[in-house]
Parts: C-alpha cells; sequence; structure tokens
C-alpha cells in the first residue's frame, strides 16, 4: 500500500525494505524482567553491533549527521516515505484543491484507518484519527459516561494532558477524581506492587481508571495487562453501567512495544503519532475495546461518519452505537499529514514491530548499564524491560537536569528535561540510534564526574 514519491532512485522497494527488516535486528533479544524487576541480574543477550541494514533504515531520516538524536520521546524526524507522501498530498492539494480533495479523501481515509487497525489488531471500526494524544485524551474523558458520585481513579503520574482533561470533567460533571501512589520507589519499584496498589484503590464508586503506559516523568512501563486482568475480576460482579473502564495515554509504548489492543487488555487508548512511530505531525489515534465505545460518546462533530450527515440533511434521528469514525473530530485537516499516516504505518509494518521493539530495549538497555555502573549517577528508569521501554531517566550528582542537557547540547547530543514538579535528565534511544551513540553518550557523561 506504501507510495514513495516522484525520486524513486533514493526510495527503498517493498523486496529491499522487507530484505533490510529480516536482518536489522538479529541478536537483538528483549531482556525478560521478572517481578522484582531486577533485569541487570539476568544475563542478557549479546549487543548488536552496527549493521548495514540498520545502517539503511537510519538513512531514511533526514538527521543531522553532526549530532545524536536522543529526543524521538518529544517529536521525531520523518522517514523518506513519509516525507515524500507529505510533499506528495501537499502538491496535489496546492495544484487542485477540490479535485485532488474529493478524489483522495474516501480512499486515504479507509487506508489510514485500515493500516492503523491492522497495526494494533482491532477493527477499522474501532479506529477514531485525532490530532494529537492530547486531543485523544480530551476526547476520551469528555466523552466518558460518568456521573455525580462517581469517581475516576488515576496515579500521580500522568503527564498534565491527563489530569487536566479528567479535572475539566469533574468540573462538568460532579464526578471526583482520585489520584493513588504506585510505589514507594521508582527505582525498585516492582508488578506485583504497583498493580496492588491500583487494584486495592478501586472502590464501588470507581468507574473508570486513567493511567498512562510509560511514564515520560521516570520512564515507567506499567504492567497494563495484569491490571486489566485484576480489574476484569472487579468488573465480573458489576453491571455495565458501572463497570470500570481503563483509559490509557499510551504515546510512549505505540510504537515501540511488540502489542495489540487485546493483548494490553484496556478498553480506551490514546496516542500521538509524531513519537516512536516517526508519523505526520499533527496526528493520532485513539483505539477503543467494545466496552470501551459503548462507554463515550462523541463530543465534536465527525466529517468521517456519512450516517451522521445523511441524519442531519433528513433531519432524522442518528441511530446506532459510538464508532470509530464517529468519534472522530471534523473539521478540515492538514489533509496532506493525516493521509501520510499510512506511510508511517506502513514503515513500521515492513521493519516489523518486534524487530522495532528488541532494537529500541536494546540501545536503552545498553544506555541504562552504563548508567548505572557510574557513582555519579542516578538512574530512576527501572533496569527491567518488563517494567520500562524507550525513556531512560536521570540525575548526575551536583549538577540540575538542566545543566545536564546543555553540557550534553554543547557535545551535540540532544537530550531533554522532563516538564514535571521534580525535573530529571532524559535520553530516549530509538531505531535511528547506534550503539556507538550511546557508547559517546555514556562516554560524555561519564566524564561529568
Amino acid at each position: 500500500m506504501s507510495t514513495t514519491g516522484s525520486d524513486s532512485s533514493k526510495a527503498l522497494d517493498r523486496r529491499d525494505f522487507l530484505s533490510i527488516a529480516a536482518a536489522g535486528a538479529a541478536g537483538a533479544l528483549a531482556a525478560c524482567g521478572d517481578d522484582s524487576g531486577r533485569a541487570a541480574e539476568r544475563a542478557s543477550p549479546p549487543r548488536t553491533e552496527p549493521s548495514p541494514e540498520w545502517d539503511e533504515i537510519r538513512r531514511q531520516f533526514d538527521l543531522s549527521p553532526d549530532t545524536i538524536h536522543l529526543g524521538a520521546l518529544y517529536i521525531a524526524s520523518h522517514p523518506r516515505s513519509v516525507r515524500e507522501a507529505i510533499d506528495r498530498h501537499r502538491r496535489g492539494l496546492d495544484a487542485d484543491p477540490v479535485n485532488y480533495l474529493d478524489g483522495k479523501i474516501g480512499s486515504n481515509e479507509r487506508q489510514v484507518l485500515a493500516l492503523s487497525a491492522e497495526y494494533f489488531g482491532v477493527p477499522d471500526s474501532h479506529v477514531a484519527l485525532t490530532d494529537s494524544t492530547t486531543m485523544g485524551l480530551g476526547l476520551i474523558y469528555n466523552g466518558l459516561d460518568v456521573s455525580r458520585g462517581q469517581e475516576m481513579l488515576t496515579t500521580e503520574n500522568n503527564y498534565y494532558s491527563t489530569d487536566e482533561a479528567l479535572r475539566l470533567k469533574a468540573e462538568s460533571t460532579g464526578a471526583s477524581v482520585r489520584r493513588i501512589r504506585m510505589y514507594q520507589s521508582v527505582e525498585s519499584a516492582t508488578e506485583g506492587e504497583i498493580v496492588d496498589n491500583i487494584v486495592r484503590s478501586v472502590t464501588p464508586a470507581t468507574r473508570a481508571v486513567a493511567l498512562t503506559w510509560v511514564h515520560s516523568s521516570t520512564g515507567l512501563k506499567l504492567p497494563l495487562r495484569p491490571i486489566a486482568d485484576r480489574l476484569e475480576e472487579v468488573n465480573a460482579s458489576r453491571s455495565e453501567a458501572e463497570q470500570i473502564v481503563l483509559c490509557v495515554d499510551g504515546v510512549h509504548g505505540f510504537g515501540i512495544e511488540d502489542v495489540e489492543l487485546a493483548s494490553l487488555g484496556c478498553d480506551l487508548f490514546a496516542a500521538g503519532c509524531h513519537k516512536w512511530l516517526f508519523g505526520p505531525r499533527g496526528t493520532g489515534v485513539v483505539y477503543a475495546s467494545e466496552r470501551g465505545w459503548r462507554s463515550v460518546r462523541p463530543t465534536i462533530p465527525t466529517f468521517m461518519a456519512d450516517n451522521v450527515r445523511d441524519a442531519w440533511i433528513t433531519g432524522s434521528e442518528i441511530a446506532g452505537p459510538t464508532t470509530g469514525r464517529r468519534f472522530s473530530p471534523g473539521g478540515f485537516k492538514a489533509y496532506e499529514h493525516q493521509w501520510a499516516m499510512a506511510e508511517a504505518f506502513e514503515f513500521h509494518r515492513k521493519i516489523g514491530k518486534k524487530k522495532i521493539a528488541d532494537r529500541t530495549h536494546e540501545l536503552s538497555r545498553q544506555l541504562k548499564k552504563g548508567l548505572v555502573a557510574m557513582e555519579h549517577v542516578r538512574l530512576y528508569t527501572p533496569l527491567s524491560d518488563r517494567l520500562s521501554a524507550g525513556i531512560v531517566c536521570f540525575d548526575v550528582d551536583g549538577m540540575s537536569p538542566y545543566a545536564v542537557v546543555s553540557r550534553l547540547a554543547d557535545r551535540k547530543i540532544v537530550a531533554t528535561v522532563t516538564p514535571y514538579a521534580t525535573p530529571y535528565a532524559r535520553l530516549s534511544p530509538c531505531i535511528y540510534n547506534t550503539n556507538a551513540d550511546i557508547d559517546t553518550v555514556l562516554q560524555e557523561i561519564r566524564s561529568f564526574a
């Protein structure tokens, strides 16, 4: 389904990319942490050295070669196929906007929905297209079926977008928001501790559990499946109107982890596509289970569900349940970006979700093990692959996080500071990085002592 634009001499064809993907992450098997989260105590697989296959994948990005880019969690570079798709659609819209839009909108939306649905293992009717994680979370919580006397249970570890969406929902409905602590210390947190603290906090008033899959504040990844399984035990004795809906900000696992919605067990899942998916800026998705869609209502008029506009034209009642198309906010879009989502999903499919997951975890593991071995560094992100993904957070003795990031920037290394009350320095390796990049970063941080 992927299209490559006019510069065919530069673009990889399907056969070439598939052969690259087949060998791209050989040996990059993820270490599997146990419930204690101490994966460092286990033997790790050998490190994958730079390969021609990963080098070719790296060349799909127009990254400045004199800089080590470790900021994919914030905003990512587009691979060539995505850049060319954006440019192709932009040129078409500029040359003949009405005819190009009318001729492409239906088929391109269907393609994006189909590839997005395939990526996360759901029917395409369970996918909504949004502009960002924040928009997706706003749509979920604003449309959630929750009322006065019920509560939305969450944790102390969300980003602003979740907390503000919950606050606005509580303000408009009279429902309450309750925040809990999941662990005593993030470095020593265990899967069992996290799951128990969340599930034990559920009360008869709990209507939704609002979680963040991978925390951008520490790099901790929640064990969503065990949480979902325990919540399902609670739901077994509840009526549908009282069942707990598991809602997830999934952006920092989306594009990294080799999972599908059913394997996570959540009901509503929001993610932007401009980070780890390397997709167009200003794009996002919401995925939902059957229960998820039954638990929310659309709050912004859609342009994607023909039956809704037909009902408006004829003056008839809008019938049927919430679907992804009905949930997708309408309005004219930056169509060249929305339609190029197809190439981002195709890019991942060609490489392989498992290979991307293995490679990202391998680079993050290399970084974490290097940092934890330094006496002047405190690592906050769990070492276990089961409790972490691609974000690595740390402190350097005697330096503020801002000073650490500034000093790395002087060495042409891109890092970020966590935008929270307690800030940390943060690095996020991804598939366009190399093992040599990580070695260089570790050498620089070692010199801060």
